[in-house]
């Protein structure tokens, strides 16, 4: 049987942190070429260190590298679209500013053998990327039906980045939260810790941070949840003056949990930014996420948690496991029965038409979360709708 009382944790990272970076940077070349090519192919890994930057990886588009070669002036766009994403982070600092960092392009043409294997042709339809399981949750306790730990920690560095962007110069990029809350019978009650870490300007004290840093809490968490047993750390190691790029390096994709559902859920292993949507990694995940709220929006569980796989080449899901967590009012057969079809089948291609993958929408995914956001008009965030209740509810 479950515990219904407990403590639980849930961390997120900002924009400015150096994985961030890293996941932005990447994800900004997605983006670059999905506007010149709906159809490129698209695996950009990124390293960051004191200024400089590197990318990675293999592509694949009209307009964008033809004949084993880049075409023109897309080399320069790279370029540019690299230390413009740095810019708008706001970094501007000695180890690590837009306009000075050393920049390096190695990016080449995709593997013959990967295309082969994925491409559409002869009657075979679209294959998947790669091998892999994908996982989607959703939970009731927020209204993005996220869990709460995520959500409040999310939020806590947005409003920093807020005010960060809205000309509070005592902030820097660089930062993290961790949100601990105490669940009364499955529910959030109260902050047991809030652990908020954010670079800042110099000669600044944790005494001047702090008062920085509580009211933002404050406004997040809702009325109540902060009380006189709640433990704080902000800026715990006592200084953070140098951060981002330069005080560690980032990588694309290392921040996976972040990005999805702070250790509430499974987490299938792949990263999501810096790749198009023909792997699975990102598009099956965000397909879960999807049918998995929609299932919790439509009344049919407090909780779900639901499982997809893959093999490379191969259109058809391996497998569909649905989990409602012993809190459902269906039965959880019907929905890996019913589910997929209610996606065309679950297939990459059918993923990337029912939600409209095939756009410039992903930059703006690459921090404070992939999940728990609102569909934007242009189609960002489209795995976000809850088109899919009506039917849902038709099955109970």
């Amino acid at each position: 049987m479950s515990r219904t009382s407990y403590v639980f944790t849930s961390e997120s990272v900002s924009e400015g942190h150096p994985d961030k970076v890293s996941d932005r940077i990447s994800d900004t070349i997605v983006d670059l070429f999905m506007a010149k090519d709906p159809e490129a192919r698209v695996a950009c890994e990124t390293l960051t260190t004191t200024n400089r930057v590197v990318l990675a990886g293999e592509i694949r588009g009209k307009g964008i590298w033809e004949n084993g070669a880049w075409a023109p002036g897309v080399e320069k766009e790279i370029e540019d679209a690299v230390r413009a994403a740095v810019k708008d982070i706001g970094y501007e600092q000695d180890g690590f500013h837009w306009k000075t960092l050393t920049f390096e392009n190695h990016l080449h043409g995709q593997s013959a053998d990967i295309a082969v294997g994925v491409d559409a042709a002869d009657g075979k339809d679209e294959g998947a990327g790669d091998q892999g399981i994908m996982f989607g949750y959703a939970s009731n306790e927020t209204p993005e039906l996220m869990p709460a730990t995520l959500a409040y920690s999310h939020r806590i560095l947005k409003r920093l980045a807020e005010l960060r962007h809205g000309g509070e110069k005592r902030l820097e990029p660089d930062a993290k939260s961790q949100v601990s809350l105490f669940y009364e019978n499955g529910v959030p009650v109260r902050a047991t810790a809030i652990v908020v870490s954010t670079q800042h300007a110099k000669g600044m004290t944790q005494a001047d941070v702090a008062a920085l840093v509580k009211p933002v809490v404050a406004e997040v968490l809702p009325e109540g949840f902060i009380t006189d047993e709640t433990v704080w750390h902000i800026n715990p190691t006592g200084v953070f003056e140098i951060g981002g790029p330069d005080g560690d390096a980032g990588l694309t994709g290392r921040k996976i949990i972040v990005d999805t559902y702070g250790g509430a859920s499974p987490h299938g292993g792949g990263a999501f930014s810096g790749k198009d949507c023909t792997k699975v990694d990102r598009s099956a995940a965000y397909a879960a996420r999807y049918l998995a709220k929609n299932v919790v929006a439509s009344g049919l569980a407090d909780r779900c948690t639901i499982q997809l796989s893959y093999a490379i080449g191969v259109a058809e899901p391996q497998s569909v496991h649905v989990d409602l967590h012993g809190t459902g009012k269906i039965s959880e057969e019907v929905l890996e029965r019913e589910l997929p079809a209610m996606i065309g089948g679950a297939t990459p291609r059918a993923i990337r038409e029912h939600l409209g993958l095939n756009r410039p929408i992903y930059a703006r995914t690459a921090a404070y979360g992939h999940f728990g956001r609102e569909p934007d008009a242009d189609g960002g965030f489209s795995w976000e709708r809850t088109d899919l209740t009506d039917k849902l509810k038709a099955l109970a």
